[in-house]
Parts: structure tokens; sequence; C-alpha cells
């Protein structure tokens, strides 16, 4: 009985030697080399993991920007500082970077906004097409502040503020959570130098639209005909500013007879 356990005990040991040295040398047969650049990218990230890049976290990023196939300034959360750190890792020129930050097109609060009735169901911004009327707003592409984006952003940048969402800018990272959040798409990126903005998403013709909000766009082309930089358009009876041109010189602002633009 005695000699059984010790041959088995011997077995066992046996075994596990090999087992040990089969992995070592597979190990060593198929390790996949690692391009330093990409450790000392990723350690140079800030390692929020938000996507918003566009890759699954920042490993991905780091990967991706190793290889070539990435801009060493992608990650919107580090800025230039980290882009500048990035290219110099790389060996390259970071390049001009503009700082973006979110943008909710939507004056539709509990004070401009139009109601249809009044909801006690499930506050869920995705839950509004299975309600009548597509919420209790009038607008149906107005903001339905229940909070989907507030939930999504990882930096606590947006919040609904008397009834729709606001986004503070000296803590938003561009990372686009709350765009992909957003059921009504009228979140976008813009400039963080950007003062002119369009804070309507409103597709309504102008009669419609001005029974949903008091500050709705009408599509009425008075903008365009006035913008000096030839920066704004009309599509889908809403105003679109082209930050590319924009001089902010606030010219919209002050001729919009809804006050759908702002600064």
């Amino acid at each position: 009985m005695v000699q059984g356990i010790i041959m088995a005990t011997l077995l066992i040991g046996l075994v596990g030697l090999f087992v040990g040295v089969f992995l070592g040398v597979a190990g060593i047969k198929f390790k996949v080399e690692t391009d330093p650049r990409e450790e000392a990218v990723l350690a140079a990230l800030p390692g929020n993991n938000c996507g918003g890049c566009g890759y699954a976290g920042c490993s991905g990023l780091a990967a991706a920007i190793a290889k070539g196939e990435a801009k060493v300034n992608a990650c919107p959360v580090g800025g230039e500082a980290v882009g500048n750190a990035i290219a110099e890792i790389m060996g390259v020129e970071a390049g001009q970077s503009k700082k973006m930050v979110a943008f909710v097109r939507c004056q539709g609060d509990c004070d401009k906004g139009h109601r249809d009735y009044d909801y006690f169901g499930n506050k869920d911004c995705g839950m509004m097409p299975f309600v009548p009327g597509g919420g209790p707003k009038s607008c149906n592409h107005g903001c339905l502040g229940y909070g989907n984006c507030v939930k999504a952003c990882p930096f606590d940048a947006i919040h609904i503020i008397n009834g729709i969402a606001k986004v503070d800018e000296n803590a938003c990272k561009a990372c686009g959570k709350c765009i992909e959040a957003c059921p009504k798409g009228l979140i976008e990126l813009i400039p963080a130098t950007a003062k002119t903005k369009v804070a309507c998403f409103s597709k309504d013709a102008g009669p419609i639209a001005m029974k949903t909000c008091d500050n709705a766009c009408i599509g009425c082309g008075i903008c365009v005909k006035n913008c000096p930089a030839e920066a704004i358009k009309v599509e889908n009876f809403v105003a679109h500013i082209d930050y590319d041109k924009c001089t902010n010189c606030g010219t919209c602002v002050s001729k919009c007879p809804k006050k759908a633009i702002i600064q």
C-alpha cells in the first residue's frame, strides 16, 4: 500500500514536471513579441477606457498607434498633452488637434418646451418610442430629459437641468458616450472655442415647430442671408453651423427671430 502511494506521488510529480517543461517551451516558441512602444504609449494614455477614440479601450488604441493605424493624438480625453507625449514616443509630429466638447442642441426645458400631457411612467429616454406621441413633450426632436446621457457619461460632465441635458464644458472630455446614449441624436461634438451654437434640432416645418417650443428653429433662413462668413445653412428646416467658417461674430444670434441660435 505504501509502495502504491509512493508510485502515485512519483507519477503525479513526473506529469507535473512534463507539463511545466511543455508549457515553458511552448511559451518561448509561441511567444508574441510586443512592440515596446505599445507599452510606452499605453502608459501615457489616461486609462479611462471610455472608447471615445473608436477603439476597445486604451490598450486597443495603444496597439493601433504602435502599428501606425491611429493618430498619436487620437485620445480625446488626454488632449494635446497626451498627444504630444505619445508623439515623442513614436518619434513623429503630433500635429494640431482641436479640443472638442459635447453640445445638446435643445432649449426645450420646462419653461420653453410645450407638453402634450403629464407622464408618470418609466423615466428612460430609450422607452419613449413606445409611449404615445414619443413622450410627453410636444417636440418629437428635443431632449426628453430622463438622463440616459447622464448615466452614460464617465466624467460626470452632463446633467439634467430644468428638464433638459446640459454639458459642463470644463468637465467634458469629448468621449462621445452621451452621443451614443441619446436616442434623439441631438448631441454633437463641437470645437471648444465655438461660441455660436444652434440650440435646436427640430426638423419640423416652421408652423409646427412654433407650436412645440418657444425657441424652436423655424428654418426661415434669415441667419443664412445675414451671415458674413457664409457659415450657416438650413437643412430639413433647421440651421447648421460650419465651424471651419464661423468667426463667432454673433450676427446670426442677433438676427434669429426665435433665439434658436445662442452665444
